[in-house]
């Protein structure tokens, strides 16, 4: 099932922590349900974005990659 995300939060280009900080800007405006599609290319940027998905309690839904350009699809729960 493909998943078709609410909002596009394009991080590419930006580096630690600036897409944390806008995917954490960005899920605050969303509404319970809805889902945020994270793309970026900095390398701290998956495990920093699965850990802030963790400590705010949202779920995760996937993560690929392609290249050097990771896809993140977060649903917000609460």
């Amino acid at each position: 099932m493909k998943v078709k995300p609410d909002r596009t939060l394009d991080c590419l280009g930006l580096y630690c922590p600036e897409p944390v900080f806008k995917t954490r800007l960005e899920l605050d405006e969303l509404k319970v349900g809805e889902t945020l599609e994270v793309l970026a290319d900095d390398p701290a940027a998956e495990s920093d974005v699965r850990s802030l998905v963790k400590n705010l309690g949202q779920e995760l839904v996937s993560v690929s990659k392609e290249g050097n350009t990771v896809r993140i699809l977060i649903r917000k729960v609460k």
